[in-house]
């Protein structure tokens, strides 16, 4: 196991953990910007086969990818990633918004080392809490029929679904925008901000001291 699986590990809950320990496993989900495209297209590039086909529905290929990440539009849709200690981007989601904001498209994708933490549900419940927020009034996501963990997750949401050869259509009704959810889409996104920063004094500080420690006084 590589080192950013491990030190994300470390920082990622398992789902058998006991209930009551959940509201420790807040997972730090990022609003993604234009300055992000890079890092989308680095994660997108690092998946395998399977996860390439988890994420499109079909294998897609290196340009395929490149001509996806090319064309995110940062300002209509909305992007949301998850960062380990390294500031890599190793999980991400994509809300496209229709023309009329009224119905949204989600997609996501999770490092294969990392799947089996709840990462993909709990991207897909911070979409749900945006896409409400903007006024969409329903959530459509497509899968593949072999994707048993995000079937779960928007059979469990109340999602109507439709089976279309080796597809899935889910379909969501979204509820209305509350001034709750809208608090809790703030917090979350600040909280973030905050964890993200922090990483980022931590890495510099870890390349800073090496340099300090080699200039230090010798005996």
């Amino acid at each position: 196991m590589n080192t950013q699986t491990e030190m994300l590990e470390k920082a990622l809950p398992r789902s058998s953990k006991p209930r009551h320990h959940r509201l420790w496993n807040w997972l730090p989900i990022r609003n993604l910007a234009e300055r992000h495209r890079s890092r989308v297209l680095d994660h997108l590039l690092l998946l395998d086969e399977e996860d390439r086909h988890l994420r499109f529905g079909h294998v897609a290929s290196d340009d395929q990818i490149r001509q996806y990440v090319a064309h995110l539009d940062f300002t209509r849709d909305e992007l949301f990633g998850v960062f380990d200690a390294r500031l890599r981007l190793v999980a991400m989601s994509h809300l496209a918004f229709a023309p009329d904001q009224r119905s949204a498209e989600f997609g996501v994708s999770v490092h294969s080392r990392l799947r089996g933490r709840g990462i993909g549900g709990r991207l897909f419940h911070h979409a749900v809490m945006h896409g409400r927020n903007r006024g969409a009034q329903s959530m459509a996501i497509h899968l593949a029929r072999e994707n048993a963990a995000m079937l779960s997750i928007v059979r469990r949401s109340g999602a109507a679904l439709s089976f279309e050869g080796a597809d899935v259509v889910a379909q969501l009704p979204l509820p209305v925008e509350t001034l709750a959810s809208h608090i809790g889409a703030l917090v979350e996104s600040q909280a973030a901000d905050i964890d993200y920063r922090i990483k980022l004094q931590v890495l510099r500080l870890d390349r800073f001291l090496p340099g300090l420690r080699s200039h230090g006084p010798t005996s």
